[in-house]
């Protein structure tokens, strides 16, 4: 009896020690919560605090408080933006070009297109013995004479290919007889060119072009020889016929300049002296790859809407003014020589392009011009050599003086028409594939 006894105070004992045991177990969860609970709880009060009166932490490096970190975070995004900033994306629209070029039919001789002659000088003497004289490609053209060549009737005017008197070296640009033999059967060109190994070559895209284009039009790409030499030597070897694909490569010697840029627009704006039997001719900076065939170009940009000259507006920029400031910002050109080619053409009646002003002869002042296509009459031809020499005789920066020589010629001849017909960047985009310069020159 008694052992029973014992033995049911020590299971009530053990009873009593289990419950006391799962107490403490649930206090101890309960406490833990808990301490979880207010410990998060002064975390969160502590950095209300912290945002609220920008309570002072001792970081290392100087930075002494939240608002230091957080205007130091501003400060190192505010610095990549400047480093990269967002550029505005272009993009191609529709250009209507006919199906093919089975059908076309160039237009009857266009009455409406001034009609006159044009004679080009083609030699200077010495006007003195007594003065140094230097024979230059461009000529020696005085003030005088560039106002009377502003006139739209016949005369011999400057335009390049100018030689010096006998004794004196030649001005440069000399091309192979046999280039020049047939470069005079082309009656329509392509051209580009590469001076200076400044780009790649890029092919016209082959299955664009017609099988009537590739056998009637002549693609001519000008190089100098360091530029041939740079090509070979990545695998652009001229073909037995000197060609690079649909490129007939023709090699400059003697460039008549030394600024590269400048010896660029022998080819971009005198076709008709280089080409003297074409009636037709296309331009493109070597940056772009032709991506349309030229006749559907020439007639939807030329006999659809009836003009002798075509080249788009700048994608951007529109005012003579707004170019010189982007000019002198990235360094384009010796400032002081753009200022003394803005000062005189402001002194000659240039003006701001003014976007609402309804009397505008042109949807923009500044052109986009790495692509033109000319037909070969007196006033595309006129024109051409008038910008021509502006680019002679100041910066070679051919967007400065666009349309200080085309309102010129617009305001000297009010009784004779110029066509000229700018058209939208996107279409250029459409026909044209843009590629950078080449990086390593």
């Amino acid at each position: 009896m008694a052992y029973l006894k014992h033995n049911n105070k020590s299971q009530d004992y053990s009873e009593q020690n289990l419950r006391a045991c799962r107490r403490v177990r649930r206090f101890s969860r309960i406490s833990r919560h808990r301490l979880l609970f207010w410990l998060l709880s002064l975390a969160v009060v502590f950095f209300i605090c912290l945002a609220t009166f920008g309570l002072k932490m001792h970081f290392h490096g100087g930075i002494s408080s939240l608002g230091d970190v957080e205007e130091l975070l501003v400060h190192n995004v505010s610095q990549q933006q400047r480093r990269k900033p967002h550029r505005q994306r272009f993009y191609p629209c529709e250009v209507p070009f006919v199906d093919s070029v089975n059908y076309l039919r160039e237009p009857m001789d266009n009455n409406k297109f001034a009609r006159f002659s044009l004679g080009y000088v083609e030699r200077e003497e010495r006007i003195s013995q007594n003065d140094a004289f230097e024979a230059q490609f461009g000529g020696h053209q005085t003030l005088e004479e560039r106002e009377k060549s502003y006139h739209a009737r016949s005369q011999t005017i400057h335009c390049g290919f100018v030689s010096g008197p006998d004794g004196f070296p030649g001005t440069g640009f000399d091309l192979d007889e046999k280039d020049k033999k047939y470069m005079s059967t082309c009656s329509v060109s392509v051209s580009s060119c590469i001076f200076g190994s400044s780009d790649f070559l890029r092919r016209p895209t082959s299955k664009m072009i017609s099988e009537y284009s590739k056998k009637n039009v002549c693609f001519v790409m000008f190089v100098d020889e360091q530029t041939l030499a740079k090509l070979s030597a990545e695998g652009n070897v001229p073909d037995d016929k000197g060609n690079i694909g649909l490129w007939k490569i023709v090699v400059v010697r003697n460039l008549p300049y030394e600024d590269m840029r400048k010896t660029g627009k022998v080819p971009k704006f005198l076709s008709h002296r280089l080409f003297p039997s074409s009636r037709y001719s296309i331009w493109l900076d070597s940056k772009l790859r032709l991506n349309a065939d030229p006749m559907l170009i020439i007639e939807y940009f030329l006999w659809r809407r009836g003009s002798e000259y075509a080249i788009s507006n700048h994608y951007t920029r529109h005012c003579v003014w707004e170019e010189v400031l982007q000019n002198k910002r990235l360094n384009k050109y010796n400032h002081t020589a753009i200022d003394e080619q803005f000062n005189f053409y402001q002194s000659d009646g240039l003006t701001k392009f003014d976007p609402s002003d309804p009397k505008n002869l042109l949807p923009s002042f500044v052109p986009e011009g790495s692509f033109i296509i000319r037909a070969h009459t007196p006033m595309s031809n006129l024109f051409s050599c008038l910008w021509f020499n502006e680019v002679d005789r100041f910066t070679s920066r051919d967007q400065l003086s666009f349309a200080y020589t085309y309102l010129k010629l617009k305001r000297l001849n009010p009784d004779k028409q110029f066509y000229l017909h700018m058209f939208k960047d996107c279409q250029r985009r459409a026909i044209t594939k843009l590629f950078h310069h080449r990086m390593d020159n």
